[in-house]
């Protein structure tokens, strides 16, 4: 009797260990650190939980789901801010090469494929050129124009009351509009903020052609004589706040505000003179004033207009917020 209840408990044993070691083959849902190098795995199982409430100790269960690791985790402030803004910059640039490819199709769908016969269409290409956008995108998209059930793009602007009395436009660039505004309304619902009515918030920007150029990589006074010399109508100068540190202040950007007829002009005189600039499409919403906001709701507002970006649809967002 001895020896079978001995054997019964290996038996049941082993295979408690097998249903142990299981579940750590499955991919984890989740990891929380406890201590520096330590990632401990809890396990819901009724099986498990009873056994531990009850004090059995003969199985090593805990330290079954125990990884050790050679080094920290999680990074430091400074990783993380590296590749948060690398996170961002990426994205960035995805918005334009997304957004140039939609207005690729879009001509094409209006114009056809030739370059000869349709001028919007040439246009898009010294735009391409213009931004430094790789021509295989471009061609990609001409392709992808001719692709059965493939739609023209339709530009839509979407106007949000953001917290703090801060006003926020939504532009959307989509080949179905129901889609997008279902999308954006349940962004705003969830943050927080109000759809506002056609011209409610417009009304507080301008149109402007604008180039962004990174503070730290220009001189102030050389950048104000290459935008004089140009002709360029304004230079705004990055926003500077008493908090910053050295690399938030490395992504300060000033803005050269020109016409649409200068635009080119500028970016030719600043590659003369060897300073580099952003890629972007080149036009921008500018607020005609700014709001002032606690900091509660400028937190809410930065997180309303990420959330806002990260729809395929919307391709840029812009806000009156200081």
């Amino acid at each position: 009797m001895g020896l079978s209840c001995y054997l019964s408990v290996r038996a049941f044993g082993a295979s408690l260990l097998r249903f142990s070691n299981g579940v750590l083959l499955k991919p984890p849902i989740s990891f929380p650190l406890q201590g520096s190098d330590l990632i401990s795995r809890k396990i819901c199982s009724p099986l498990y939980n009873s056994f531990s409430a009850n004090g059995v100790h003969s199985f090593e269960l805990q330290s079954a789901r125990k990884i050790w690791t050679s080094g920290p985790l999680c990074m430091g402030r400074r990783s993380s801010k590296i590749a948060g803004r690398k996170g961002a910059q990426d994205a960035k640039k995805a918005k334009l090469y997304s957004r140039i490819g939609k207005e690729v199709i879009s001509a094409v769908k209006k114009g056809g494929p030739s370059l000869v016969s349709n001028k919007a269409l040439a246009d898009l290409l010294e735009k391409f050129k213009e931004l430094d956008v790789p021509k295989e995108i471009f061609e990609r998209n001409v392709k992808k124009a001719s692709e059965k059930g493939q739609e023209a793009y339709i530009e839509k602007v979407y106007e949000v009351y953001g917290y703090g009395g801060a006003g926020i436009i939504v532009e959307v660039l989509t080949d179905k509009v129901n889609r997008s505004v279902a999308l954006v309304r349940e962004v705003v619902r969830d943050c927080g903020g109000k759809m506002a009515d056609p011209g409610s918030i417009m009304f507080k920007f301008r149109r402007a052609r604008v180039v962004n150029i990174k503070a730290k990589n220009a001189d102030k006074d050389q950048l104000l004589a290459v935008a004089l010399d140009a002709g360029a109508d304004d230079v705004i100068e990055p926003p500077i706040d008493e908090e910053d540190n050295e690399e938030d202040l490395s992504e300060r950007y000033y803005k050269i505000v020109t016409s649409t007829e200068n635009y080119t002009a500028i970016l030719s005189k600043l590659r003369e003179e060897g300073v580099n600039f952003e890629p972007d499409n080149g036009s921008e919403l500018l607020p005609l004033t700014t709001v002032e906001v606690d900091d509660e709701a400028e937190d809410l507002n930065k997180d309303l207009m990420a959330k806002l970006l990260e729809l395929d649809d919307v391709e840029a967002v812009y806000t009156d917020q200081k």
